[in-house]
């Protein structure tokens, strides 16, 4: 899952310093970068997940994916 999380965040990046040097990034690099953007908080949602059934007692591994419509709409 680390392996995975520091992918998307060095994709991310370099999708970012893209935008930045070339003044916006094109439709599709836009639709890569959010689709990006919802995989490291799917990603980020399941870790915490795991952590917490781990911290109660619960197995880690009955963690599971949530929808990018539902992690996308917590509020923080």
């Amino acid at each position: 899952m680390f392996r995975n999380i520091n992918e998307l965040v060095a994709e991310e990046r370099a999708l970012r310093d893209r935008s930045t040097d070339h003044l916006g990034l094109g439709a599709e690099d836009r639709e890569r970068l959010r689709s990006v953007e919802v995989q490291l908080d799917q990603c980020w949602d399941l870790l915490r997940q795991r952590r917490a059934k781990s911290e109660y007692g619960e197995n880690p591994d009955d963690a599971a994916v949530r929808p990018a419509s539902e992690v996308e709409g917590y509020q923080g």
